[in-house]
């Protein structure tokens, strides 16, 4: 990429403002404009300005995001699950190519199967499990062929979308009446709490997550979160009394969300820092303005159900649902109704939420982060240069094992609108 000179052309206004020829360089970088003589930087004692322009900028690298879908597979998810499957083109092109800069994706998923727990009388509790909660669900060879195992798949696979679209459909629906995405996802990323574990012992989904990669957890259920990390002796159970409400009715007795945002957040990135970390949901709140509100409604048997307001497929509520979502995006952009007609707007605006990471990393040093510029192509294809000097970037030098990286500040930040981010040098010339 060829790097801008500080005399370029397309910046006449600039070099106007800051003074004759490259005294325009001189404030930010050696100090005051006071008492300026339009000495060249570069004859200066101690200075980093390229004497010309023989730096190439630097590109940013594509962004590394790992993805897992935690999909619920009761009895009452078959059209849910296909409306998923059927949007995840839309979804992987949005995430692969928005925003203006690269993602490389990884994608896994695991089922809402972790215990079902059954009181018929006081005194007495059925404790269901799932030998292979929160294993990542292995993915089908979409033309029939034997499967190879696989239970993540990385970019440029070119079978991301066509198997993970399979692997969602053959989920199907006989997995557990008590949801809890929340204990499958935690159980599946911090590789804990596991039924079973491999023969030798092993984490089943040990490397799914790469060193220094995001995460994006997508949750899908028509059920509010029924998640208990103690769940050996759950507190919450079903009772032929309080029925399909049981969850709801006990919420209070469920491991706080608070506890399992703790957790997904406190994951480590492989480097020894926090993972950063993402959440989106397709959930059982309104239609209309993603409210989570208990009604009345019936069953198909015509008993009576909790459901949430304006989402009449939901069974119950999702107070806990909206929660998470919320503790992730104060907006809620994260999170849309499971009664939505379709999916396609519900997984484009997750996507958008993921494809605007506020750090990116840069493909080597600069001579001086101070003549970095970042140039931002935005929707209405206005361009937004963004600098130490206007404080729009800071900028985190490299050392011997992590290259460096740009941070995007207030007033610079990247949003899922734009369609380019360029980076380049000022350098006298």
């Amino acid at each position: 990429m060829q790097a801008l000179r500080l005399t370029d052309t397309t910046e006449p206004d600039a070099v106007k403002r800051r003074g004759a020829g490259v005294c325009l360089l001189v404030a930010g970088i050696v100090g005051t404009l006071g008492g300026c003589t339009c000495e060249a930087p570069p004859d200066r004692a101690g200075s980093t300005v390229p004497r010309s322009c023989a730096y190439d900028a630097p590109l940013f690298e594509p962004v590394q995001t790992d993805i897992l879908f935690v999909v619920d597979d009761s009895n009452s998810m078959s059209e849910e699950q296909e409306g998923v499957a059927r949007e995840l083109p839309t979804f992987v092109e949005v995430l692969q190519t928005g925003a203006g800069v690269q993602q490389n994706l990884r994608v896994g998923l695991v089922n809402t199967s972790v215990y079902s727990a059954y009181s018929p009388g006081p005194g007495q509790l059925f404790l269901t499990r799932y030998d292979q909660a929160g294993w990542l669900r292995p993915f089908p060879m979409v033309d029939g062929g034997t499967p190879d195992g696989a239970r993540w798949l990385t970019d440029p696979d070119p079978g991301i979308v066509p198997r993970l679209s399979a692997a969602i459909r053959a989920l199907g629906i006989n997995g557990s009446f008590q949801e809890t995405p929340f204990e499958a996802a935690r159980m599946a990323l911090a590789g804990t709490g596991f039924w079973t574990t491999l023969p030798d012992g092993g984490n089943p989904n040990d490397g799914f997550l790469r060193p220094g990669a995001r995460l994006l957890v997508v949750a899908v259920s028509d059920e509010d979160d029924c998640s208990e990390m103690g769940f050996r002796s759950p507190k919450v159970f079903y009772t032929d009394a309080e029925g399909q409400d049981f969850c709801t009715l006990h919420e209070d007795l469920l491991t706080p969300v608070g506890d399992y945002v703790t957790a997904l957040t406190r994951l480590d990135d492989g480097k020894g820092r926090p993972r950063e970390v993402l959440w989106g949901a397709i959930a059982p709140v309104a239609r209309s303005n993603k409210v989570a509100q208990g009604v009345q409604g019936s069953l198909g048997d015509g008993g009576p159900v909790t459901q949430n307001v304006d989402c009449p497929t939901s069974g119950g509520p999702g107070y806990r649902h909206r929660a998470m979502a919320l503790a992730f995006d104060s907006t809620l952009t994260n999170l849309d109704s499971v009664c939505a007609p379709d999916y396609h707007q519900s997984l484009v605006s997750i996507a958008q939420v993921a494809s605007v990471p506020q750090t990116l990393t840069l493909t080597d040093n600069v001579p001086d982060p101070r003549l970095l510029a970042v140039d931002i192509t935005r929707a209405d294809a206005s361009v937004q240069r963004c600098t130490l000097a206007n404080g729009g970037i800071t900028y985190i030098p490299g050392d011997s094992t992590e290259k460096p990286a740009v941070r995007f500040q207030q007033g610079c930040l990247r949003r899922p609108t734009d369609t380019r981010v360029q980076v380049k040098l000022l350098c006298a010339g």
